[in-house]
């Protein structure tokens, strides 16, 4: 069994930067991920800009430098590679945690590499950051499991000429709609509330709702998808009433939530709301020794702007995880 100080389940910017920060403060601690480094980046749209300028995003100290103002998907990833690869933390990539159980000095952790070896390790304190990308929030309605459906946007291109229905009104919903006008959809969105989301940025709205006004994308306000078939959906509108579209595609861009389930195993209290219980202070859950980093501390606000304070969790760890010792 391998023995560790502190493990780190997610390998995305805030794992990467509690990972970095440790070290800095004498703690070599192991990061594990199911996926590749910064998964939930790489699975973003791949034309994709972030909300966040690029000196909120950083992290370890190291400069991001961008062409634009704001940074594409591309240049995160490739900043978020260089700086873990010239960090020297250590990442076991493709490792999925399978369980997790409480010992009398810390944690015993059992994982599962991609090419089937089984390995334990033994730890003093553990860091979940995991995120919440993997976990997209259903809708719960008939059709939802269609082949139709997805709850991920990638690109546009496949969609071209294509019926697309985008139930969601932040931003990932209202971007996805624009590239999808951009390669000739047809587009309607349907958004449950009476007016666009204040937190759309700024600088796309008004291209948004020019779009609107022109009807090259349709809006559909105090509405919402009640069922979902081979060929159309079926809307409620504001008064009750229902209609049916025609459709192909379906993007159910409805946010996410942090894995209940794994949080649950580990002791983590989830609250009223759905969301784990941890000290903002210290970023420890009511399981002594364990901690939250990243997104899925977030509560209300899992996006990716949430990098911006979500880096600092680690500094905030490792200053609590010290003054134990």
């Amino acid at each position: 069994m391998q023995q560790e100080q502190i493990i780190i389940i997610g390998a995305g910017p805030c794992g990467l930067a509690a990972a970095i920060e440790l070290r800095s403060q004498g703690v070599d601690a192991l990061i594990i991920e199911k996926e590749n480094l910064v998964h939930s980046i790489s699975q973003y749209p791949t034309y994709l800009s972030f909300f966040s300028s690029p000196e909120l995003l950083e992290i370890g100290g190291v400069p991001f430098t961008t062409a634009q103002e704001k940074p594409s998907r591309l240049e995160a990833l490739n900043y978020y590679r260089t700086v873990a690869l010239r960090s020297g933390v250590r990442i076991n990539a493709y490792e999925k945690v399978n369980a997790v159980v409480k010992a009398e000095n810390g944690f015993q952790i059992e994982s599962c590499t991609s090419h089937g070896e089984q390995r334990q390790y033994s730890c003093r304190a553990l860091v979940v950051a995991t995120g919440y990308f993997d976990h997209p929030n259903r809708i719960g309605i008939p059709g939802e499991d269609l082949p139709k459906v997805s709850h991920f946007f990638r690109e546009a291109h496949p969609y071209t000429g294509m019926k697309v229905a985008i139930i969601g009104g932040s931003n990932s919903a209202i971007d996805a709609a624009l590239e999808l006008e951009r390669v000739g959809a047809e587009v309607t969105v349907i958004y449950r509330k009476p007016d666009y989301s204040p937190h759309i940025k700024p600088w796309v709205r008004p291209v948004f709702e020019s779009l609107v006004r022109k009807e090259r994308i349709r809006m559909l306000f105090n509405s919402r998808t009640v069922a979902i078939d081979q060929a159309s959906i079926t809307i409620q509108g504001p008064e009750g009433e229902q209609h049916e579209l025609e459709n192909d595609f379906v993007l159910a861009l409805t946010g996410f939530h942090p894995d209940r389930e794994f949080l649950m195993s580990l002791g983590v209290a989830i609250e009223q709301e759905g969301y784990p219980f941890f000290n903002s202070e210290t970023m420890e859950t009511n399981i002594p020794g364990i901690y939250l980093a990243g997104v899925v501390a977030s509560r209300h606000e899992a996006n990716e702007i949430f990098i911006e304070t979500g880096r600092f969790h680690g500094v905030r760890i490792a200053e609590h995880w010290l003054q134990q010792q």
